[in-house]
């Protein structure tokens, strides 16, 4: 309850510290919508889990469909975030060759649903003149088809964050009343072209309606506060083929919620899969877009950009990668895992590219796999030795401009992230914003590492959560440090 003077009244008049009550002053009222902590007058929801899919792996969902309410008539509807960028990935697909319906993102990052028949060939297809790079947001996604429609136009439209797309670079629309074949008794992927190409990117609530073209409002709706398209919940019915997918059982992960029991087969697939990286609550990842990443040639990104390899030759110094939500102030905590010995974890200044972890500049740190500290060019001596699959630990705290390593749990250097006792310092000379950061630290060899910002791409054995309940961590979270995700910039950033 906010003690200051004045104040409205909230919906339940009871103070507690997670939700809109008791008396609180206008201005904190607005910060807490802004937050999504006060509940606003409209149906929204919280979207919980995701399905990381890792081309790597080979990994996409699969079901041969029933008898259509209508081929003509139905709406598909999926929150996505992207990971790999400039190449053809097909998320949804109808398996069969020349008789082929797909929804994808093309090489140059347009989105395109494309249908296809062996009789008369392109029967549909609409690519957006807009491209979608941000491998760090979630996007709405939305394909509404009516061919009954009488205008050309009505009978397939594209949605992205609750806005129709117009601009479309081609834009070729089926036949009235034409069949399509997605949605008829036909294999159906996700995530896969004829189990053979494959995605990465993180999908989260896939809502398919068969027999309705619907609005995105049936599944979002602007925050009138801070202008968000954020998700709501379905409530219509979902007609024969219809299913919905939230991915919430790790042990089904291909389980229809909707009802009808629409459930598809899981391929290669596993419950480390599961993410609670969402639309609701969108953690950091590695940034393949960063700089020092893209410098360089050798330098892969996979599992929902979790994980990190770079096979450059000669010393690197530049922090190839780093995070994609870089902070400014507050406390934040991630975990690491090295999967190659070749490995420094560290911060780094993001304002410029030559702010680099053992660069000129001086404005980044690191704990080093011998055991050292790195301070800029200087390296002295810090704590103990690290290898593979130890999970190093990073509490960085830029209220105090200070940061904290630990191996397996124990800080090093006698370090208490809740004082000043064992910490690094930042140079004073670091200004701007700060990203989790890693590099090579050989003159050659592989340096590959997992990351963990909350939502792991690697299996936990315990299972640690911060103070506000976010994140999945190995082991304890300092008090007062937070996961790297957009829940805890809202409430503790």
């Amino acid at each position: 309850m906010d003690q200051n003077n004045g104040g409205i009244i909230g919906k339940i008049n009871t103070p507690t510290t997670s939700v809109a009550s008791g008396v609180w002053s206008l201005d904190s009222q607005f910060e807490a919508q802004s937050s999504s902590i006060w509940p606003l007058a409209f149906p929204r929801t919280t979207i919980a889990n995701s399905l990381r899919f890792n081309s790597g792996s080979s990994d996409y969902l699969t079901r041969t469909f029933g008898t259509p309410t209508s081929a003509k008539t139905w709406t598909l509807s999926f929150w996505i975030k992207r990971c790999a960028l400039g190449s053809t990935e097909f998320y949804f697909n109808t398996d069969g060759g020349n008789e082929e319906d797909r929804l994808q993102f093309g090489s140059a990052d347009t989105l395109n649903w494309f249908e296809q028949n062996s009789s008369s060939g392109t029967v549909a297809d609409l690519n957006t003149s807009q491209k979608f790079r941000d491998v760090s947001a979630w996007y709405h996604i939305v394909v509404a088809r009516d061919s009954t429609q009488s205008t050309a136009s009505d009978r397939i439209k594209l949605y992205v964050n609750g806005s129709q797309v117009t601009a479309l670079g081609t834009s070729t629309y089926p036949s009235q009343n034409d069949d399509s074949r997605f949605n008829t008794a036909v294999a159906h992927e996700i995530g896969a072209r004829n189990a053979g190409t494959f995605v990465d990117a993180y999908l989260a609530e896939i809502v398919f309606v068969d027999g309705q073209q619907l609005e995105p409002t049936s599944f979002g709706i602007f925050n009138t506060v801070s202008n968000i398209w954020e998700p709501r919940a379905y409530t219509g019915t979902y007609g024969n083929n219809g299913f919905r997918l939230d991915f919430a059982d790790s042990s089904a992960l291909g389980n229809d919620v909707s009802g009808n029991n629409n459930d598809f087969t899981v391929n290669n697939l596993t419950s480390v899969d599961q993410s609670t990286d969402t639309c609701s609550n969108n953690f950091a990842t590695w940034n393949p877009l960063h700089p020092g990443a893209t410098l360089f040639t050798n330098c892969v990104f996979a599992d929902g950009n979790l994980e990190f390899e770079s096979n450059e030759t000669g010393y690197v110094v530049y922090p190839i990668a780093k995070s994609t939500i870089g902070v400014s102030s507050g406390k934040w905590y991630a975990e690491f895992k090295p999967l190659e010995t070749n490995t420094l974890i560290g911060i780094s200044d993001g304002i410029s590219n030559e702010n680099f972890i053992g660069g000129s500049t001086s404005n980044g740190v690191a704990y080093q796999n011998d055991g050292q500290k790195r301070v800029g060019n200087s390296e002295s001596s810090y704590g103990d030795s690290y290898t593979t699959n130890d999970i190093i630990g990073v509490a960085m705290d830029l209220d105090n401009n200070r940061v904290f390593f630990s191996k397996n749990g124990t800080f090093q250097n006698s370090g208490d992230p809740t004082s000043s006792t064992g910490a690094i310092t930042i140079p004073s000379s670091a200004t701007g914003v700060f990203h989790f950061a890693t590099l090579d630290s050989s003159s050659s060899g592989t340096s590959k590492i997992a990351a963990n910002f909350g939502s792991p791409a690697f299996s936990i054995s315990s299972g640690n959560a911060d103070a506000n309940g976010h994140g999945n961590f190995e082991y304890a979270v300092p008090s007062g440090y937070f996961a790297l995700c957009t829940k805890n910039l809202a409430e503790s950033g």
